[in-house]
């Protein structure tokens, strides 16, 4: 059936203006058609039929206690055929209905990136059950709450950790009935149970299931407040991950492989889940941050996905890298050449004969090593959760590796806009998705509408009513449309800046300046209702042994030098970068180098590493005080 009558089409492609010329809104068009009315797990059983031996997924050092792993490779690496993953869909489906699990109930799932995450997210949805993300990170509180307000009627989760948190949460959640834990091996005895289940069952289930039924309830993370249950749908996803596939076909195709070490609890790494599995490309389940090189040099993915953070830290450690070695005049050069030749790229006229000459030279002296890091056959990346700067991103395609920007929000399924391998425009987060109608609201902000855009909170009607405004969701971001019509997003309502002097100014911008310095962490500017502007600095844990051994301080933390002039001159030379960007009154007049850097297990860090500002200015009122004093 097309797609149309899925409802993924949002009419002809326009654009209106505002006063002074600016694109006001535009649709992506036309919308694209094919796209079969069903759950999202149908496609793991058209798989299993259409190429039944193509590699699904790869275990890396599977736990068989967890969930079996035969015929592990000589590496310990597993390798899971689409027929084996329908099969291992099918086994945990018939648990969970011998567990008494209905369609539409909501079953919580918390749990590190893995293949067990992926396996019971598909087997909820085969049955028509309801999956409801917790990021393994949570707190007890967050836990909860979030089992509390979806109702959930079963908790998967991975660790002894998990389930003692569970366990003391279960007397103020009468909903929940059953508790299944990944790591005790649970979900193995969960599919014994359910051999006494037909198979039948599950088809029943499974053909059952509507693009109108609910398949998640995804909890934003929030930066404040309390979190709210995105409701969203199979025609929700399935039309995102429609588009999403058709427009990046370079990435997502059978034979491309990526490393997925992003939390699955969060809805852009999701995104590429389903993907991946509607286009029968390899997904590796990565085992987190901490050993994601050794695993992009062991599998070689064709493209990887991220967050920001992790190109700014690639950067600043190959930066470091070369001075270690004595040859950081090499790499600036190289670096230099690498912005210039994408700039010149983004020209009609493109880069001359020596820029291309300079180019190769710096490929093989420098580019190359960068991306064997990603090991050697990455020459794609997607970044979502947060802005990349406008000069990483030149720095990056200069180097060999584009890295697709694109914009969306958990409320949106999630991506909206996308910048593609074919049409990028470095500054921007790209354009529209097909069916994705993008509108600049007379403050700025950015609204949203289309069949990828969810109906509403979970158990929360005032703040639906307050995100949505004439049928257009109200994202919060501050953006602006170009002749082409790129998206460009511009800072945050909630977070822009007013100084007492009445000067606007997006935090954003500045602060990626600052951290592409090796020693930098994290940065955040401060200036709401002050004479002038001023930050908070934190110092990478990783590069700060190298930095006080060189300066003959090996025994010293940073909160015993944090106000020591040679580390503040340091520090001085990022702001001062950063400073030349903006105009005088949005400048970093004053910074104060904290004693230690901000983390999510503190509560100051988003799963997504975006900072949660009212947190850190609170935690550190005496700091901000500190820069402020006297005026």
């Amino acid at each position: 059936m097309a797609e149309a009558d899925l409802g993924c089409g949002a009419g002809q492609g326009r654009r209106g203006r505002l006063r002074g010329g600016r694109v006001r809104d535009v649709t992506a068009a036309p919308p694209l058609t094919g796209v079969e009315p069903s759950g999202l797990a149908e496609v793991v059983w058209d798989n299993a039929r259409q190429d039944p031996e193509a590699v699904q997924f790869v275990r890396p050092d599977p736990d068989p206690r967890s969930w079996p792993a035969p015929g592990a490779g000589s590496d310990g690496a597993v390798q899971v055929s689409c027929r084996q993953f329908r099969d291992d869909v099918q086994g945990l489906a018939r648990g969970f209905i011998a567990a008494g699990v209905g369609p539409g109930d909501r079953v919580a799932l918390m749990s590190r990136t893995r293949y067990e995450w992926t396996l019971v997210d598909y087997a909820l949805w085969s049955i028509g059950s309801v999956t409801v993300p917790v990021y393994e990170t949570s707190s007890p509180e967050q836990l909860g709450w979030m089992l509390s307000d979806s109702g959930a009627v079963g908790c998967v989760v991975e660790t002894a950790e998990h389930a003692a948190m569970l366990a003391d949460l279960r007397p103020d959640l009468p909903a929940l009935r059953q508790a299944w834990r990944i790591d005790s091996g649970d979900l193995i005895e969960l599919v014994g149970r359910g051999r006494a289940v037909d198979d039948a069952q599950v088809e029943t289930r499974r053909r059952a299931v509507t693009p109108a039924d609910v398949a998640t309830i995804v909890y934003t993370s929030g930066t404040t407040g309390r979190p709210k249950g995105c409701v969203l749908t199979h025609r929700n996803i399935s039309c995102d991950v429609a588009v999403s596939t058709a427009v990046l076909s370079q990435l997502l195709h059978p034979g491309a492989t990526t490393v997925l070490f992003l939390p699955l609890a969060h809805a852009f790494p999701r995104l590429i889940q389903v993907g991946m599995v509607r286009t029968r490309a390899t997904l590796v389940h990565g085992a987190g941050t901490a050993g994601v090189l050794d695993q992009l040099r062991r599998y070689r993915p064709t493209f990887i996905l991220a967050v920001p953070r992790v190109f700014e830290k690639m950067y600043a450690r190959a930066r470091q890298t070369a001075d270690d070695a004595h040859r950081g005049w090499l790499f600036t050069v190289a670096d230099t050449v690498a912005v210039r030749h994408s700039r010149a790229v983004q020209t009609r006229r493109g880069p001359g004969p020596l820029l291309r000459l300079a180019r190769l030279v710096f490929d093989a002296l420098v580019y190359r090593k960068l991306r064997a890091t990603l090991g050697g056959r990455c020459r794609m990346a997607i970044v979502g959760g947060a802005p990349l700067g406008e000069r990483l991103s030149h720095f990056f395609r200069g180097a060999g590796v584009t890295v697709l920007e694109g914009y969306g929000l958990t409320e949106t399924s999630p991506a909206l806009t996308v910048n593609l391998p074919s049409a990028t425009r470095i500054g921007t987060v790209g354009r529209p998705l097909p069916g994705v109608e993008i509108r600049i609201a007379d403050d700025g902000e950015v609204l949203a509408r289309g069949e990828v855009v969810f109906a509403g909170y979970w158990n929360n009607p005032d703040a639906t009513r307050d995100t949505f405004s004439d049928g257009w969701l109200r994202t919060g971001d501050l953006g602006s449309i170009d002749d082409d019509h790129y998206l460009s997003i511009t800072g945050r309502k909630k977070e822009i800046l007013v100084t007492a002097a009445g000067k606007n100014l997006a935090p954003e911008p500045v602060e990626e300046q600052i951290r592409q310095h090796p020693l930098v962490s994290q940065c955040m500017l401060l200036g709401d209702d002050r004479p002038y502007v001023a930050a908070l600095v934190t110092i990478d844990p990783q590069a700060w042994p190298r930095w006080r051994a060189t300066h003959g301080r090996p025994d010293k933390s940073v909160a015993d030098l944090r106000d020591d002039p040679k580390l503040r001159r340091e520090i001085q030379a990022a702001v001062d970068r950063a400073n030349e960007t903006v105009s005088r009154a949005e400048q970093v007049k004053t910074f104060r180098i904290l004693p230690r850097e901000f983390t999510e297990a503190d509560g100051e860090l988003t799963p997504t590493l975006k900072i949660k500002r009212d947190v850190v200015e609170d935690r550190y009122a005496a700091d901000v005080e500190a820069l402020y004093r006297g005026h």
